[in-house]
């Protein structure tokens, strides 16, 4: 079978799976998952590299990753160093141990192997985790900075324990103490050169691509710029979403971050909808149904043990309550796990019939989370009432209520936000003309770079909770698109536009937007009135 008929038949059975699950609210991963499954029932795939394909699958984590890297700054990543470098530590540290030694003291299995097997355990998985916190805003909550604070770390030690495999599968490699010392230099030089790049040179290359006034030129660029980081971090060794989890907190820095983010969420969720289906590819049916109970109770006792595990790290710096959400959010077993095992099946290093056992409880356990992670807050709300304490500081910007949000920052934008700012009104204002958005920095306005039609925008903006939206745009097409983009995510909420001729009315008015100001009119009526003030000698 060609590859267009494989990739027909892909899309076919995804969209099917999919617009079923979502009747019963259940996540499009496991519509992803179930999808690689079925087609490896029923379609030859030996025709198929899947090597290049999986290579093509891991940019969905590498977008996902650069899209979180987004939201946390230099500034606040600095505020999580305990998350990462202390908790992280320790998670993965007293995980792979204990997992390690159940597997060589239970299970008979060889020293070697069991370090491996305890230290893939030990992950959890990036793609289904942060794409389901970042879904449901639970990425600023105190127990989303916990589980990712971990989750990078984890990333981070996928590097070592891949160097670990090289070492043990080669009696002559370089000692282990040679070989930290190595990822922390390349790890150093890898961090200095993307910050020198990005605080010095991405913010002049955007603001070039940016004049050329082209949307397409402006996504290519972003795209260059993730592909590039991720590329140099993997040259010395990293994993590719490491490098775009930096590149994407350097440029957190810029006023572009909201429009890079609203442009690149379709290309991140196709490509982690291809990963998806490549984790599905690697179950065997026939395996799965001959070793139904084994897997299914290996899963469970993984997925508690690791709960209990997390559970007791994480308590040792926090609340009772918030370790119980984070344990629970990271309980399976990651994507990384399968390079792991892949590394050590081609170094000899793991039993064909153990691989196969694994990689099923992987798949398994990613299942049961991308079900269950989206519900944490609502069961360990069950168990405890009690409310625990915020942030001093919050990672992002923030969420707001009764703000205006104004589409435009033109002269009459500016005089817009004057006017509010005069009556201490809440506000955010969004133009997608850099000029504007630089001359809303030198007045001290809280003005963002992005388009105002994009609904991630929007939602990041917090429209949700706005009381109103006023739309102070000359183009027409522009001024539809808004509104349209604005009633989609709250159809309630109040849109005042500012016009220059009466057929806008008509055409915005089937969109449910009743309030207009038509300025050719209002001037006309102010000049009259001054006009009628004016004494008379």
């Amino acid at each position: 079978m060609d590859i267009l008929s494989i990739i027909v038949i892909t899309l076919a059975i995804s969209l099917g799976l999919n617009i079923i699950l979502k009747k019963f609210n259940i996540s499009p991963i496991v519509g992803y998952i179930f999808t690689g499954a079925v087609i490896t029932f029923f379609v030859d795939m030996t025709s198929i590299d899947s090597h290049h394909l999986e290579q093509v699958a891991e940019f969905g984590i590498v977008f996902l990753m650069f899209t979180i890297g987004l939201e946390f700054s230099i500034h606040h990543l600095r505020t999580m160093k305990k998350e990462v470098f202390v908790v992280g530590t320790l998670q993965v540290l007293v995980t792979a141990t204990i997992f390690g030694m159940l597997a060589h003291y239970i299970f008979g299995i060889n020293s070697d192997t069991s370090i491996i097997i305890g230290s893939a355990i030990a992950l959890s998985s990036t793609a289904i985790v942060l794409k389901i916190l970042n879904e449901n805003g639970d990425i600023h909550r105190p127990y989303g900075r916990n589980s990712l604070g971990i989750l990078l770390f984890q990333d981070i030690a996928v590097i070592p324990i891949l160097l670990m495999i090289s070492f043990l599968a080669s009696s002559g490699g370089s000692s282990v103490s040679s070989l930290l010392v190595q990822t922390f230099i390349s790890g150093f030089f890898v961090l200095a050169v993307l910050f020198l790049l990005g605080k010095y040179a991405t913010s002049k290359f955007l603001s070039a691509v940016v004049e050329s006034k082209s949307e397409e030129l402006f996504i290519a660029s972003i795209i260059l710029i993730v592909l590039s980081a991720s590329l140099f971090a993997h040259i010395f060794g990293f994993s590719y979403s490491l490098g775009a989890f930096i590149a994407g907190m350097l440029i957190a820095e810029t006023k572009y971050k909201h429009q890079i983010e609203a442009d690149l969420v379709p290309f991140r969720d196709l490509l982690l909808g291809l990963f998806f289906i490549t984790v599905g590819l690697q179950l065997n049916f026939k395996f799965v149904v001959d070793n139904f109970f084994i897997i299914i109770g290996l899963t469970a006792g993984i997925l508690l043990l690791k709960a209990i595990l997390i559970f007791i790290v994480v308590r040792m710096f926090t609340f009772t309550k918030r370790a119980f959400k984070t344990a629970l959010a990271l309980a399976q077993v990651g994507e990384f796990s399968f390079a792991i095992f892949a590394l050590a099946k081609s170094n000899s290093l793991i039993d064909s019939q153990i691989l196969q056992i694994l990689i099923s409880v992987v798949v398994v356990s990613l299942i049961f989370t991308s079900l269950t992670v989206r519900y944490v807050r609502e069961f360990t709300n069950f168990f405890y009432k009690q409310r625990t304490e915020i942030l001093d500081e919050p990672i992002v910007t923030a969420e707001i209520s009764n703000h205006i949000i104004v589409c435009g920052y033109s002269l009459l934008g500016q005089k817009i936000v004057k006017q509010l700012r005069k009556k201490d009104i809440p506000y955010m204002a969004i133009d997608h003309d850099h000029t504007h958005a630089d001359k809303g920095k030198e007045n001290g306005d809280v003005v963002f770079f992005g388009n105002a039609a994009s609904k991630t925008i929007l939602e990041s903006m917090f429209l949700k909770n706005a009381m109103a939206v006023i739309i102070a745009i000359d183009n027409d097409d522009k001024v539809r698109l808004i509104c349209e983009a604005i009633k989609s995510i709250n159809p309630y909420i109040h849109i005042i536009v500012k016009i220059s001729h009466q057929s806008q009315v008509d055409d915005l008015k089937e969109l449910g937007v009743s309030d207009f100001v038509n300025e050719n009119e209002s001037v006309a009526k102010l000049l009259v009135s001054k006009a009628m003030k004016c004494d008379l000698y």
